[in-house]
């Protein structure tokens, strides 16, 4: 049985409201949740020794989550990842979004989900959330209505995203954690083993835009369908890190993507989905600047991000899943974190 308690996480500025945390505690298992960005602040699990670890990024404190933060622990909407040059069009019409991301827009503009007050409630094992997005906001079209639901049973967080839209519009909705299975704070990840379970990927340009071609990863270093060990892989292959969108499938099915391991600490996280991509990020752009939980610094590759949604820029490249939402239809997608042991 999962024990779910509320408290109060801080105050957002200018009498913007009150930040609830719930925490959500099973034998294996403790997330903590808040209402603001539904971000996933502590997520602890045990070693092979029994100690429990906190395996997220993210801060102590309110204002770390207010202030300009590469989004720890977020859900990101209304659109996760890059859309090209901040433009699309949508039944004849052209919108435009904010460039916050070189000449790209990038999860959902200048204040996404991840940056907004959603309203809580507690439900069996877990919590819901709850937020309306008018028509317009952030250059997108159609009032959305938009619910988050986090439950945890015994070794397994799932998190549901649930959207109904008045208009067409695109819809991506991701989490956007990043991951240390020695802990949080730990210097890298290049001793975690790693496994994708993806036939192709998407090359990027130079801006991390999808060229549009569907790669095979055979012959290439995307081609994670055996576990690899990520240090060991990165330096073989000379590469910088990952930050690129491997292809599942479209399938409302739930299906394993992915599986890392650390052996030092025995724990393993395996990730499934109903999303047909998930993006493998391995926290490039972190650069020690930040204090973290308990007064950590983040630098490069300290963690890594699986973060399951739609392919990257799918509304501007009509052979790519349709990132579309209509009028009468529902945006229903699921995403597994399980943890267990080695």
């Amino acid at each position: 049985m999962t024990s779910v308690t509320r408290d109060v996480f801080g105050q957002l500025l200018g009498g913007e409201g009150t930040v609830e945390r719930f925490c959500l505690h099973s034998k294996e298992v403790r997330a903590e949740v808040i209402s603001f960005g539904c971000i996933i602040t502590r997520l602890e699990t045990q070693d092979r020794n029994g100690t429990f670890s906190d395996l997220v990024l993210g801060f102590d404190v309110i204002e770390g989550y207010t202030n300009k933060h590469p989004y720890f622990g977020a859900v990101i909407g209304r659109v996760a990842n890059r859309i090209a040059n901040g433009k699309f069009t949508v039944k004849g019409k052209d919108y435009r979004l904010a460039i916050n991301n070189g000449p790209n827009s990038i999860h959902g503009g200048l204040k996404g989900f991840d940056k907004v007050l959603w309203a809580p409630k507690i439900i069996e094992n877990g919590v819901q959330f709850f937020y309306k997005s008018a028509d317009g906001e952030d250059g997108y079209p159609g009032e959305l209505n938009v619910w988050v639901t986090y439950t945890l049973i015994g070794r397994t967080l799932t998190v549901n995203y649930r959207a109904q839209s008045n208009n067409t519009t695109p819809i991506n909705l991701t989490n956007h954690s990043y991951f240390n299975l020695a802990g949080q704070g730990s210097s890298n990840v290049y001793d975690h083993v790693v496994s994708i379970d993806a036939d192709h990927y998407l090359p990027v340009d130079d801006t991390m835009i999808p060229t549009g071609e569907v790669a095979p990863v055979l012959g290439t270093c995307f081609d994670l369908r055996k576990p690899v060990e990520l240090g060991s892989h990165l330096k073989s292959f000379h590469l910088d890190g990952f930050d690129h969108n491997f292809c599942l499938g479209v399938t409302q099915e739930q299906k394993q993507c992915a599986r890392i391991s650390h052996p030092l600490s025995g724990r393993v996280l395996t990730v499934s989905t109903t999303q047909p991509g998930v993006q493998f990020y391995t926290a490039n752009f972190l650069d020690g600047s930040l204090k973290g939980k308990a007064g950590k610094v983040y630098p490069k590759h300290s963690a890594f991000c699986l973060e399951t949604q739609g392919w990257p820029d799918a509304v501007n490249k009509p052979h790519f899943p349709s990132s579309l939402l209509n009028p009468g239809e529902e945006y229903n997608h699921t995403t597994c974190f399980e943890f267990s042991l080695i």
